[in-house]
């Protein structure tokens, strides 16, 4: 008995169809240049974790791939008035070991993301009060409006309460711990994976939740995930196909990995914002041969730093053109008005003057921190900036430490115990605001413990944080864009940071591996698919 025609094509485009659609149960591999440390949600606000986390945990609310805030844990929310949110949270989620999801844990999380040890305690206003209306909704209360208030709750990600409190774990992990608490080794979140097996600093494994509520968009049964520091072994294992995805891939093996024929790197413009900063706030530096002053507290001194720096030669030298040079503290792509700002050119000869002047005729010494596992050549563009700084009589002590330690020593849980250091930061709001608030603003305001939290080296003007306020409550964004900006000129004219570059989107896949890239830099695999072995 023979086919029809007909009914042999329709046979033939299914076999076709099956044959290239992405494999089902396929294990994918992930290296990055960093490790995951803590599984506690709520230990480092850091791109890289946040993106581990955010496998296993979930907020009230997500990004898509365009970074547009979408629903996630509450599936609705209104303000019936202006000062009071409303949240209506999805029904029949569990987390991993079981335990529905409900309002307790929303109030629960809302404290201790705002305690003492958190590195997140910005993303909700001091002043907002939950309270629950029902098992299934919540009330956020303000003491004045906030229209920005869920742009960073993305990266706040609910806990269970039952499981804190049933392991100790009510308290958050901070960065600075020397001991690991239970939350630290161990998760119980909502999202569409969970951890099987978390060794730090050798491999994480992750399995696909088969309860969890939404409808995955991945083809994986298994994410292995193995920090590999060295550049070079990292590219290795993805040409070798020992992995599938690395992130960041060296700037000088881009061409290499493209012409391999078994991966690419995808590449793209990275909202983030990589600086400099100065300890503005102690009477003496912690790591400086000044002693009994502070040289940074000197505004010749800030400008000295400043004209010293040159952003070109970084991007030509050591980004290999794979920066964009930045007079901001925030993206182009996230400031409308950042085009009123060009970035004063490098002027050493300025910059030795104006040390001479502040009484530094033979310049100083001081230790300068720096991450080597965390940004794009972070290593390399800190010794740029020494050898930048010794041609006027600065003598930099270049401490490049992997990520862990860095922000264990640099930021609040670790007392900021830095005298001059490299940051990258980009908000998570994807707003101007968070940059004023978190990085700008002053550490001392009795109103707002959370000023400043971001803002290591304790720069302070009030008159900027009183334009921050009116920002964060003006509708109109004409007039806010020009409150941000009068914001932004005030931070330049007083040298409070030296802003580098933008750095560049890196990451090497596999040509088996579909994956998306969002300008966060966020690798969130639960939308990767991956052909057969």
């Amino acid at each position: 008995m023979q086919l029809s025609r007909s009914l042999f094509a329709a046979v033939l485009a299914a076999i076709v169809a099956v044959a290239m659609s992405p494999a089902s149960g396929q294990i994918l591999r992930y290296a990055n240049q960093g490790d995951l440390k803590s599984l506690d949600p709520y230990t480092l606000r850091e791109t890289t974790t946040t993106a581990h986390h955010s496998h296993v945990y979930e907020g009230l609310v997500g990004r898509d791939k365009t970074l547009k805030i979408i629903p996630a844990l509450a599936e609705s929310w209104e303000t019936p008035e202006p000062t009071r949110w409303r949240f209506h949270l999805r029904h029949n989620v569990t987390f991993h070991n079981g335990d529905p999801f409900t309002a307790d844990d929303v109030i629960f999380s809302a404290g201790r993301v705002r305690a003492t040890g958190s590195n997140f305690t910005s993303v909700i206003p001091p002043d907002a009060r939950f309270v629950k209306v029902d098992d299934y909704t919540v009330d956020v209360v303000l003491s004045s409006p906030n229209p920005i208030l869920i742009t960073q709750w993305d990266a706040w990600l609910i806990m269970d309460r039952k499981w804190c409190e049933a392991n100790n774990s009510v308290a958050p992990t901070p960065a600075s711990a020397t001991t690991p608490s239970y939350a630290s080794l161990h998760e119980n979140g909502t999202g569409p994976f969970f951890i099987e097996s978390h060794q730090p600093g050798v491999k994480t494994v992750f399995k696909p939740y088969a309860n969890w509520w939404g409808k995955p968009e991945h083809n994986l049964k298994e994410i292995d995930f193995t920090p590999i520091a060295s550049d070079a072994t990292r590219v290795a294992a993805l040409l070798s196909g020992d992995v599938d995805v690395i992130e960041p891939v060296p700037i000088q093996d881009i061409d290499r990995v493209n012409a391999s024929g078994v991966a690419r790197v995808m590449t793209g413009p990275e909202l983030r914002t990589i600086f400099l900063g100065m300890d503005q706030a102690r009477d003496e530096l912690l790591y400086s041969n000044v002693k009994g002053k502070n040289p940074f507290k000197d505004i010749r001194v800030r400008e000295a730093f400043y004209k010293a720096i040159d952003v070109e030669l970084i991007r030509k030298r050591v980004m290999r053109g794979l920066s964009t040079p930045s007079a901001l503290m925030i993206a182009p792509e996230l400031f409308p008005l950042s085009k009123d700002f060009t970035r004063e050119k490098a002027d050493p000869d300025a910059a030795k003057k104006l040390l001479t002047e502040a009484g530094y005729p033979d310049g100083f010494e001081v230790t300068m921190d720096c991450p080597n596992d965390r940004y794009v050549n972070d290593s390399a563009i800190c010794q740029a900036v020494v050898g930048m700084l010794a041609r006027i009589g600065v003598k930099i002590d270049l401490l490049a430490q992997p990520k862990q330690q860095y922000f264990a020593k640099v930021l609040k849980p670790g007392g900021y115990k830095t005298s001059f250091y490299l940051l990258g930061w980009q908000p998570g709001s994807q707003d101007s605001y968070s940059v004023l608030h978190d990085i700008m603003g002053c550490r001392d305001d009795p109103k707002d413990s959370t000023r400043g939290e971001a803002n290591l080296g304790g720069y302070c003007n009030k008159e900027l944080d009183a334009l921050t306020d009116r920002v964060l409550v003006e509708i109109d964004p004409a007039k806010r864009d020009q409150l941000i900006k009068q914001a932004f000129e005030i931070g330049i004219k007083d040298y409070g940071y030296i802003p580098l570059h933008q750095q560049a989107l890196a990451w090497g896949v596999s040509n088996k591996v579909k994956l998306t890239q969002r300008a966060d830099n966020q690798v969130l695999l639960y939308w990767a698919t991956k052909q057969g072995e």
